[in-house]
């Protein structure tokens, strides 16, 4: 496990040291990376598939299903640090940029509690 906090730069350095690695820079286009961004999106949503809502409390407290979590949105994760590290983009700006963008698209006071932005 980890002794000292990780920086998203951490993160990202660890993903291009593995890619470097095994020479998958080649593999790692915007195109490619942007499709196995959704595949691993789409297998982690299937753990999810068919549950009702309130099984989220059953979800987090069987340790299987949280083991499996963690291994496909880790997949989400590191493919979206390559897609960055291809792009060569600085996520901590692009996610606090996105955040400022939505406060004002959504206002606090306006959307408060509203599951439905529309």
């Amino acid at each position: 496990m980890k002794d000292k906090e990780t920086s998203i730069e951490d993160l990202k350095i660890a993903v291009s040291k593995f890619v470097h690695e095994r020479d998958w820079e080649r593999y790692h286009n915007p195109k490619d990376l942007a499709e196995s961004i959704c595949i691993e999106a789409a297998e982690l949503l299937q753990l999810f598939q068919w549950r009702k809502p309130k099984d989220g409390e059953g979800i987090k407290s069987d340790p299987s299903n949280i083991e499996r979590i963690k291994h496909e949105l880790a997949d989400v994760v590191v493919y979206c640090l390559s897609m960055a590290n291809t792009l060569d983009l600085d996520l901590s700006e692009v996610v606090l940029n996105k955040i400022e963008q939505n406060e004002k698209k959504y206002p606090a006071d306006l959307y408060k509690g509203k599951a439905h932005l529309s």
